[in-house]
């Protein structure tokens, strides 16, 4: 074989080799953006790829939908502070939120608090859960979380307004990363043909789990190590404690579930960085 013949052949598995980077990384692309149109209103191209194999492999990419959405908000809310009072700005993004997510996460809120609180049995609070309709408990659950979150957001921009921005990019990656990872340890209670979450919480590989909590935590180079050893702390015990508590309740998790433990981490990532203002510790934040 001569030497020219041997350049072909090394050329030819070259090209080959990058033909097939090039296919795997369209590949993840499309299911980044079936994660993206399953969790927010956001357009996605009309060439992306559906099937519910694909849809549930897109679980990795929980965490990287809220790092978008965070840097959206965070951008979003430089433009309102340019020219409205911090409490206004604050408030619009928040509705903002709601409007890019088609307040998902916030109904599975609600509706947790429903089933689990207004009822005895495992199947009454799967099927309440299952009820469009919001009750007293789904109600007051909305209303407190909304309340506390505008109230920790404004107070995140007493000190200085970069607290604010990275609280929300961090907050909304970090939080969907702790509830994504339950899929990895935890039964799917639903009925398949009305699950909010079907076919996203069927299962979850050990790959897909490190994609998603390597997203999630990402956020957390701008913080100082003790503000990360709290909010890791923090966020371990919840997810320990909540797991236990729906494993007794109803024996899993449903999607409402995990939108449920979306919105309560992302309240408790907003109380750590608030506890952490008046000690001055913060000031590790990248300004």
């Amino acid at each position: 074989m001569t030497k020219p013949e041997n350049g072909q052949i090394k050329a030819q598995v070259k090209e080959s080799q990058i033909e097939q980077l090039i296919a795997q990384a369209k590949s993840q692309l499309n299911l980044f953006y079936l994660a993206l149109s399953f969790f927010t209103r956001l357009p996605v191209p009309q060439s992306m790829h559906y099937s519910e194999i694909l849809l549930n492999k897109a679980n990795r990419y929980f965490s990287l939908v809220g790092l978008v959405t965070g840097l959206l908000l965070a951008l979003i809310y430089v433009g309102f502070s340019s020219f409205l009072p911090v409490n206004i700005a604050v408030l619009l993004i928040m509705g903002v939120s709601l409007l890019l997510t088609g307040a998902f996460h916030e109904d599975g809120l609600a509706d947790m608090a429903d089933g689990i609180g207004g009822a005895f049995t495992r199947e009454k609070r799967l099927s309440i859960m299952k009820d469009s309709r919001i009750g007293t408990y789904g109600a007051a659950a909305l209303v407190m979380a909304l309340l506390l979150k505008f109230t920790l957001l404004v107070e995140l921009t007493q000190q200085d307004s970069n607290h604010l921005l990275l609280a929300l990019i961090l907050a909304a990656s970090l939080s969907r990363a702790v509830a994504g990872s339950l899929i990895s340890s935890m039964p799917y209670v639903t009925d398949d043909d009305l699950s909010k979450s079907k076919p996203l919480a069927q299962a979850q590989s050990s790959t897909e789990l490190s994609i998603l909590l390597l997203i999630g935590i990402a956020p957390l180079i701008f913080y100082a190590s003790e503000v990360v050893f709290a909010l890791l702390l923090v966020l371990l015990i919840f997810r320990w404690l909540f797991k236990q508590w729906l494993m007794d309740k109803i024996g899993g998790f449903t999607g409402d579930c995990l939108g449920a433990a979306q919105q309560i981490s992302e309240l408790l990532i907003y109380l750590t960085l608030v506890s952490f203002i008046n000690k001055d510790i913060l000031s590790g934040v990248i300004t």
